[in-house]
């Protein structure tokens, strides 16, 4: 049995579930709606301030669906509710970000200066010019957008210039040893 596929969703109040024909969850909350079609074969059941997810069969596609059924349907219920976040940080000299309109505008070294639109449901915010906070009530979205801007200028090895989440770990090579003896 999966571990995270046999876990209960508690639904907070303030937040409404509609499962449709064909596996369609709706989710309406204080900070905006999500919908998202999962796939029909699951068994989405909602009783009262619970969902559970359930497969019909032990075949391993139904095990492989089953946590993962779970865990989108509760990354619905925690978007609409807290959202989520993604923090950069932009380490090297010169390197900076800043917010003009709907545009993030950084200065990554490059000859020209690089541009990203915001995009629906996702909100930048720029407290600080080496730092960089995505906003959103899709995780999906927020990742894949915080991702599309750490590949404008991932971080290299030896110094550690560019942008990277702000948890991440950069493991430093060492420089050149050799030439000198």
């Amino acid at each position: 049995m999966s571990r995270i596929g046999r876990m209960p969703i508690t639904v907070p109040a303030g937040v409404e579930v509609t499962i449709a024909e064909g596996n369609v969850v709706t989710v309406k909350g204080p900070k905006g709606t999500l919908t998202q079609a999962m796939r029909p074969e699951m068994i989405i059941k909602h009783e009262g301030a619970v969902i559970t997810v359930e497969r019909p069969s032990e075949d391993k596609l139904h095990k492989s669906l089953h946590g993962l059924t779970r865990s989108l349907v509760h990354d619905m219920v925690v978007g609409v509710t807290e959202g989520f976040k993604k923090e950069l940080d932009i380490n090297g000299v010169g390197y900076k970000a800043s917010k003009e309109g709907n545009k993030l505008v950084m200065n990554l070294g490059y000859s020209h200066l690089v541009t990203m639109e915001e995009i629906d449901g996702i909100t930048i915010e720029v407290p600080a010019p080496n730092k960089v906070i995505i906003h959103g009530i899709d995780k999906q979205k927020v990742g894949q957008y915080a991702a599309n801007v750490r590949a404008k200028r991932p971080p290299e090895p030896y110094k550690g210039k560019g942008i990277k989440y702000t948890t991440e770990v950069i493991r430093h090579k060492e420089g050149k040893a050799g030439g000198k003896k």
